[in-house]
């Protein structure tokens, strides 16, 4: 199997590369820099490879060295982050054909239960109501991101250059040159594309040596991320409650081993999501005991008892908007656009619409011979993801300090609202459609 360019300290150095004979350039063909190979850049690396478009990715962190054959047992039965993937995400994936790749670590929620703590109101959305496969999936981080390199590796369009640090940008009239430090060679070195894609997280390096600034809110929460295990299955329900410290999340996972969208599997593995006031995260991270006690306080028995914790992992809450997502040749994706409070599992899904509306504009603009780096095509992309990036952003913020606000009147319209929600025709469908990033 042919292999992309794959440049890493155990190997080669920036230095040594040379690109194949066969491989696009800038002067023949157009070419993207893409900076930050997570999953992201990497899932932009594969949708711009399907449209016939050579990328380079640059990536900070030392990638590891893996095979198709490593990930056939799990060697942390509750320890990993993971990510819910929207149906329309799961089409993206599909379109590309690495879903079925993806798909056997996956695990389908089939309803969505929703409640607030010590209240009346709740809702429920299923799909047999909505008439659709699934609302979604669960995936693991580390699963995901290990098919998604390996895809990458394989696809000769696509060159991977990790333990890269990127120290300037410089901006041409039909090009754009990165400079970056390898750790394999002390000089400085040098890539030129078409135009400089950047989905290099939240602390975007890019987006800084560009001068695009942000705007920053602090929610004062921490998520705490984890794996547990619980006494009753999950069959494939994702449970959304809301308690004074916000919103928390339970969804299913595969078993140890097998496939999660199987309905043999016994299910009692749930990814969770608990927020509580910034400050407090020690006592939920470091006695396993009291987390499974609080989780068991506010879920109460929709999930059973829950058993079991794995690590767990802490993260501040900040949502993080660059000014501006285009500059003369480069476009800012990913959280390093829009880092996003967790609530609904939108930011992934979201950062995915935005990778593949950029794809198919630059697909269409090389199809007739034209410049994908054109700075009105790269306008005209930051213009359409718009209406799509503001409902979401809204949305979160709405729900994150609607159901944390304690005042006795406000809690009561919510929960007047949740009723509503779970009993009025044509109001669930029109959620569904949305949660599921199906209407952009």
């Amino acid at each position: 199997m042919q292999h992309s360019q794959y440049l890493n300290t155990n190997s080669l150095s920036a230095t040594d590369y040379t690109a194949p004979s066969n491989s696009p350039t800038h002067s023949t063909r157009p070419h993207v820099l893409i900076a930050g190979g997570g999953h992201v850049g990497l899932s932009f690396a594969l949708l711009l490879a399907h449209q016939g478009i050579a990328s380079t990715l640059l990536e900070k962190n030392s990638y590891p060295d893996i095979s198709p054959d490593d990930d056939k047992g799990r060697s942390h039965y509750l320890d990993s982050r993971n990510t819910a993937i929207s149906r329309r995400t799961v089409q993206i994936y599909q379109e590309i054909g690495l879903w079925d790749k993806l798909q056997s670590h996956a695990c389908r929620i089939d309803a969505v239960q929703i409640s607030e703590q010590g209240s009346f109101g709740q809702a429920q959305l299923n799909k047999a109501e909505e008439n659709v496969e699934s609302f979604g999936q669960v995936m693991e981080n580390a699963w995901l991101g290990r098919k998604l390199l390996l895809a990458a590796q394989n696809e000769p369009l696509i060159t991977l250059i990790d333990n890269a640090e990127v120290t300037a940008i410089d901006q041409h009239l039909d090009s754009v040159t990165l400079s970056f430090n390898h750790s394999a060679n002390d000089k400085v070195q040098q890539r030129q594309g078409s135009v400089l894609v950047a989905c290099d997280g939240r602390d975007s390096s890019v987006r800084q040596l560009l001068g695009i600034g942000t705007s920053t809110y602090d929610y004062e929460q921490t998520a705490i991320v984890g794996v547990v295990e619980t006494s009753k299955p999950h069959e494939h329900i994702a449970i959304e409650r809301f308690s004074p410290a916000g919103p928390l999340a339970v969804l299913p996972l595969t078993d140890p081993e097998g496939d999660g969208n199987h309905n043999d599997q016994t299910g009692h593995r749930r990814s969770v999501v608990w927020i509580c006031p910034k400050g407090e995260e020690a006592k939920y991270l470091e006695n396993d005991k009291y987390f499974l006690q609080t989780l068991q306080h506010a879920f109460g028995q929709r999930a059973g008892t829950f058993i079991k914790a794995g690590r767990r992992g802490a993260y501040p809450l900040t949502r993080v908007l660059a000014d501006q997502q285009v500059k003369g040749r480069c476009v800012i994706m990913g959280n390093a656009a829009h880092t996003l409070h967790p609530v609904a599992g939108q930011g992934f899904n979201l950062c995915m619409r935005d990778a593949h509306v950029l794809a198919q504009m630059m697909s269409a603009q090389a199809a007739i011979g034209a410049d994908i780096g054109d700075s009105n095509l790269l306008k005209r992309y930051e213009k359409a993801r718009q209406t799509d990036q503001k409902r979401v952003i809204r949305f979160c913020d709405a729900v994150v300090h609607g159901f944390t606000h304690t005042n006795p009147a406000i809690k009561l319209m919510r929960n007047v609202a949740l009723v509503a929600f779970d009993k009025l025709p044509n109001v669930k469908p029109l959620v569904a459609t949305y949660a599921m990033g199906l209407k952009s």
